[in-house]
């Protein structure tokens, strides 16, 4: 994997650049829409592809582990053959699941021993294993396997943590050295900067990276409890130690607003599920703020859902139609309430990459923010 950084904004740390991998480039700042199962919710690739040019989406480790299995997987060629994505993809390691998995997982210096959310049957994560099932998967980028905890966890308990995630991402790279690709590309394998809310352990986590030179780094267990001033100013701390030129990915982060607050402070990669989610309880992001589609007013209101909006959905149907969907329960609702979401995000952090390199990306960023906060 290569990374080329192409233009810096000359008032705020933000960043334009491009990612070359084996399915192809991806330009940053960059938004993946969250493929949980190797899909994206209610949305086509087709439509993925070719309405709303997404470049990279993302699929989880512990759920494609889970069904369909490594076996099917392998017997298909690797993910990107199992379900027709033919652009990069990423892997999440299970680290974030194994945080909401609370009430049936068990973490020692092992691994973590968990129950199946589906059958109740008895598993285990280890460093190694995780390594194993993301090569067998075959992501272009895969995430080291760590422990996310709380947001509000206490300084004792972060620093163990972090240091267990440590000495577990040292075994992921031993592995990943260990072995090679199934299906003969290359993968990258990023370790994860964890530390909770504490810029001392930020800090060190970050420098504690940088001996993998690995291809990119992420910044993990942030937006799980937080407040966002403070996972601002731990970006900021780690960021400033990672490696300029590589990309960084803030994981599981966030809302439009988080994103543009993020590129601002040299974040290249997002990922986050608000878009399908929010978008199946009838939640609309747009350049001019935020709709409730289920609300009352709509139900009369035959204007187009977004007519700046970037996917046909936006000016083929209208904001009633869209209503009536979604108040009757009717899938059809959450189909075009995520490809709309996922179309303005990908919009986003096209704009900003655009404002990046005119070297005007903070006054836009600025009003951008304004517009982002109304409720319509």
């Amino acid at each position: 994997m290569k990374f080329t950084l192409q233009h810096t904004d000359p008032a705020s740390r933000a960043r334009a650049g491009l990612i070359e991998t084996a399915h192809g480039p991806i330009e940053t700042p960059i938004f993946m829409p969250v493929g949980t199962a190797a899909t994206v919710k209610g949305i086509f690739h087709r439509d993925l592809r070719d309405d709303v040019e997404a470049q990279i989406i993302l699929a989880n480790t512990y759920h494609l582990y889970m069904r369909p299995g490594m076996e099917i997987i392998e017997k298909a060629g690797g993910v990107h053959r199992f379900s027709t994505w033919d652009r990069p993809m990423l892997t999440d390691s299970g680290g974030f699941q194994v945080f909401s998995l609370a009430a049936r997982r068990k973490i020692t210096e092992e691994g973590v021993r968990f129950s199946s959310h589906i059958d109740g049957s008895k598993h285990i994560f280890t460093p190694e294993n995780v390594i194993d099932t993301e090569r067998t998967i075959g992501a272009d980028i895969m995430m080291a396997f760590d422990e996310c905890p709380d947001g509000r966890s206490d300084y004792r308990y972060a620093a163990r943590s972090l240091a267990m995630t440590q000495r577990w991402l040292d075994r992921c790279f031993n592995q990943y050295e260990r072995t090679q690709p199934k299906y003969g590309y290359h993968q990258s394998l990023f370790p994860i900067v964890q530390g909770c809310t504490f810029p001392d352990l930020r800090a060190s986590a970050a420098e504690f990276v940088k001996q993998y030179n690995a291809d990119g780094y992420a910044i993990g267990g942030l937006a799980v409890g937080e407040p966002a001033p403070v996972m601002y100013e731990m970006i900021e701390v780690v960021n400033d130690i990672l490696p300029t030129d590589r990309p960084r990915y803030l994981m599981g982060v966030g809302t439009p607003i988080n994103i543009l607050e993020g590129i601002e402070r040299g974040v290249d990669m997002f990922d986050c599920v608000m878009p399908t989610r929010n978008g199946r309880n009838g939640m609309l992001f747009t350049s001019e703020g935020i709709i409730n589609i289920r609300n009352e007013k709509w139900k009369d209101d035959f204007s187009p859902i977004d007519p700046n909006g970037k996917s046909f959905v936006d000016t083929l149907y209208t904001k009633a139609y869209l209503r009536h969907l979604s108040v009757s329960g009717e899938m059809m609702a959450a189909q075009i309430s995520s490809l709309h979401n996922v179309a303005f995000y990908l919009w986003l952090v096209g704009e900003a990459r655009k404002h990046i390199i005119a070297g005007d990306f903070k006054p836009w960023k600025e009003e951008m923010v304004i517009r982002l906060a109304r409720r319509l």
